[in-house]
């Protein structure tokens, strides 16, 4: 079981934070970079003008997803470590859904942070390493977790996709590479959202937690953030 759900309908908090930027910025056409691209319908953003770019890691169940998306004006695929981003030259980063299944999470989130502009915003929507829908994730066997996949999904969902599960995909670990970096969280919420809480998922969860004493909850498996980069120059600006 794993990844994902779509991001940023009408009323969402995400689209409410965009016009708050745009508002803030005059009008002026925000540049949004999406990294995790597979799983992101386009924003409902009505008037707003923005122009937007994906990346995402390069697995066949994301290319075939990405080359079917008409919003994105460009994309890349592959190791986000060095992927090609200008430093500064975005005002919003959303990011789904993508540091609990990648290595080098931290390294990543910093090299996408360079290409944040002062006083931009990071939209970030994640599965919580610490709730019981993730550590299922994390016991079941990968050969497992495929055979499972298309009886437990919704049909189209990209996936079973790499599971990680690292520090960095949790409150906790958030908090502190935040505070590390001088950057702002400015909203934070807990959803369920896990694309195999069906049936039978959902009670394999339950289970979990109770077996876990409710150490990893079923409460939740979804982090939302809003996470802000100060504008003052004397911040650490990475």
């Amino acid at each position: 079981m794993s990844d994902v759900r779509s991001v940023a309908q009408g009323g969402d908090l995400f689209v409410q934070r965009i016009r708050e930027q745009w508002t803030g910025q005059l009008g002026r056409r925000l540049d949004v970079l999406v990294a995790g691209c597979a799983h992101d319908e386009p924003l409902g953003l009505g008037r707003i003008d923005v122009r937007v770019t994906g990346v995402d890691e390069d697995l066949p169940a994301i290319r075939g997803v990405v080359e079917e998306r008409a919003d994105l004006v460009a994309w890349a695929l592959g190791d986000l470590r060095s992927a090609a981003l200008p430093p500064r030259s975005f005002d919003v980063i959303q990011l789904s859904f993508l540091l609990e299944r990648i290595e080098h999470a931290e390294l990543v989130f910093d090299r996408l942070l360079q290409s944040l502009r002062p006083g931009g915003l990071v939209l970030l929507r994640m599965r919580d390493r610490k709730s019981a829908y993730a550590l299922l994730e994390r016991l079941t066997p990968a050969w497992l977790r495929r055979l499972l996949w298309r009886r437990l999904v919704v049909p189209g969902t990209p996936g079973p996709l790499p599971v990680v599960h690292g520090p960095l995909a949790s409150a906790d670990g958030m908090h502190a590479f935040c505070l590390t970096r001088g950057l702002l969280i400015t909203d934070e919420e807990t959803a369920t959202s896990g694309p195999a809480m069906g049936r039978v998922g959902g009670a394999l969860v339950g289970l979990t937690a109770r077996l876990t004493r409710g150490r990893y909850p079923a409460t939740h498996d979804e982090i939302t953030m809003v996470i802000r980069k100060p504008e003052y120059h004397f911040a650490r600006l990475i």
